[in-house]
């Protein structure tokens, strides 16, 4: 069998848990075997009529009040246990924040292999997984065999595997028969801030500043261009880490890890890092005034010129579009 985690916040499904199933629904097709969709959390029941449709055979609902807030002992040994009880071969989850804590974890506790971040994921003719993820900073990509008869967890990477609705069955909602977790530790508070714009890892569009742009008030142009092409607004390190935007709005191999339709680079130099956690995107605008800066080296459309008079034209002329 193939399990596949859908990750849920507030009562609601993130838009990776769609492209899991879609990437559990091949492998199962691959392999002539079943996939069952885990959702765990507390008062979920309502949301097993949105998975059925993405061709599982089973909808399992872990649904406790120790599992309303996200802890990975929790929620690792559910997925733990079903994962035994059923024989699932394959977990699949997303390579979000919450996705690579629990993937770690539940690898550890089945003790098997693990597969982070990966871009692709298919099946052989002799039924051995084959995933292709990069490795050394993003720098090369591997591609990974684990045999056919062996267990793997695997998280894939958010928007490498394009949304659709192709599926057909409809399967059997049941509640997951598995003991009430009991943890040592308890999350007390969640502290949430309040966005305008599209979280980072979900953006259609995004626009990011760097070093370039000399100081947090200036980044209220990057806003306000996001604001008018419905984008969300990311930062480089070097301006995260001068305290001119919050580490959640990082792009980087030590921030999120994005691929976006388009990728605005304003005042980026292009640092490996930083490229590691953007460079799949599928179109690249670099915005910098310096025409040897390494993010061009990347970008499918650069401009040469100063961020500060090219963005609000940007902005303007996209406001005469939207017209």
């Amino acid at each position: 069998m193939i399990l596949v985690f859908c990750e849920q916040r507030d009562g609601q499904l993130k838009k990776v848990a769609f492209e899991s199933l879609l990437v559990g629904f091949g492998l199962a097709k691959a392999r002539s075997t079943q996939m069952a969709a885990v959702i765990c959390g507390s008062g979920i029941t309502g949301l097993s009529e949105q998975v059925t449709k993405f061709g599982v055979d089973q909808v399992l609902i872990a649904d406790a009040p120790a599992l309303g807030r996200y802890t990975p002992e929790g929620y690792a040994g559910v997925l733990a246990e079903l994962a035994k009880k059923h024989d699932a071969r394959v977990v699949v989850m997303s390579s979000t924040a919450m996705g690579r804590d629990l993937a770690s974890s539940l690898a550890a506790r089945l003790e098997c292999a693990l597969l982070q971040d990966c871009l692709e994921v298919s099946t052989d003719e002799s039924g051995n997984c084959i995933a292709l993820r990069p490795v050394y900073a993003g720098k090369a990509l591997e591609r990974v065999r684990v045999k056919a008869d062996s267990q793997v967890v695997i998280s894939v990477r958010p928007r490498a595997v394009a949304q659709q609705a192709e599926t057909g069955s409809s399967g059997k909602v049941v509640s997951a028969d598995v003991a009430a977790p009991q943890l040592r530790s308890e999350v007390a508070e969640i502290v949430k801030v309040v966005r305008e714009t599209v979280e980072l890892t979900e953006a259609e569009v995004i626009v990011s500043g760097g070093r370039g742009m000399k100081g947090p008030e200036n980044f209220g142009i990057l806003e306000e261009l996001a604001r008018v092409v419905g984008a969300a607004v990311g930062a480089s390190r070097a301006a995260v880490d001068a305290g001119w935007r919050d580490h959640q709005d990082q792009v980087g191999q030590t921030g999120k890890v994005v691929a976006p339709t388009v990728y605005i680079a304003c005042g980026i130099s292009g640092a490996i890092q930083h490229l590691v956690g953007m460079s799949n995107s599928k179109c690249i605008v670099a915005i910098n005034k310096d025409p040897e800066a390494n993010i061009f080296k990347v970008a499918d459309y650069g401009v040469v010129g100063d961020l500060f008079k090219v963005v609000p034209l940007l902005t303007e002329e996209f406001k005469r579009l939207k017209a």
